[in-house]
């Protein structure tokens, strides 16, 4: 597993860090990537990983269905207060980045019913490399891509890869099954994300969702500092 800790950067917030009774909201990380990298399991892994310690919840995107939902509901790795489901009826981008509101509502209804939180991972529908989130509903965005999608994605490029506050390269346990290089994974994303962290992470090895971990807990630090 690898994680760059040599950044130091917090990135943008959204404007308004309070809830209109003036207390502070919860933190807002969002997940997005290709269809099939490993979003959902590592939204899963966290919940496991961060429930006994704080107050979460997930918001999760899908087109036509809510099986994103419906996995973690079946893995019980929250409550099922704590999760809402929001159908977008279109390319997930758009409720993530275009039209909000849908997101942003569930996101509130979240903290007027089982709040306080701490924390509210919203999980985008499988997009391409130019998926991002706005400012306006997260506060930091996690991009995940995996080692079978090709070990030339890092080196493509796109907004998600470039400029997501972390990136994770998924599923490193199949490198050798699928010929990636994951030390050409790295470097390549190291050149296109500058001091932007990358983890690399397999979720079914000894440090699983660690390095994500971490990363999200010295947000959240920064974030209630």
């Amino acid at each position: 597993m690898h994680l760059d800790h040599g950044h130091t950067h917090h990135g943008a917030v959204s404007a308004d860090a309070h809830r209109p009774d003036g207390t502070r909201r919860a933190l807002r990380i969002g997940l997005g990537g290709p269809v099939g990298s490993g979003k959902t399991a590592t939204v899963a892994a966290l919940c496991r990983e961060l429930r006994d310690t704080l107050s979460l919840a997930v918001v999760t995107n899908d087109i036509y269905t809510r099986e994103d939902a419906e996995f973690l509901l079946r893995e019980a790795v929250l409550p099922p207060e704590r999760i809402q489901a929001v159908e977008t009826g279109a390319c997930p981008h758009t409720a993530i980045r275009d039209d909000i509101s849908a997101n942003l509502e569930a996101v509130e209804d979240l903290e007027d019913t089982v709040g306080p939180l701490d924390l509210v991972l919203v999980e985008s529908g499988g997009d391409n490399l130019t998926a991002t989130f706005s400012k306006g509903l997260v506060d930091a965005q996690i991009f995940v891509i995996d080692v079978a999608g090709g070990d030339d994605i890092p080196r493509k490029g796109g907004p998600g890869v470039t400029t997501a506050d972390l990136l994770v390269i998924n599923k490193t346990d199949l490198a050798p099954y699928v010929g990636s290089d994951l030390e050409r994974m790295a470097r390549d994303a190291k050149e296109q994300r500058g001091d932007l962290p990358v983890a690399l992470t397999s979720l079914r090895g000894e440090s699983g969702v660690a390095p994500v971990a971490d990363w999200v807990r010295a947000r959240l630090a920064a974030w209630t500092a």
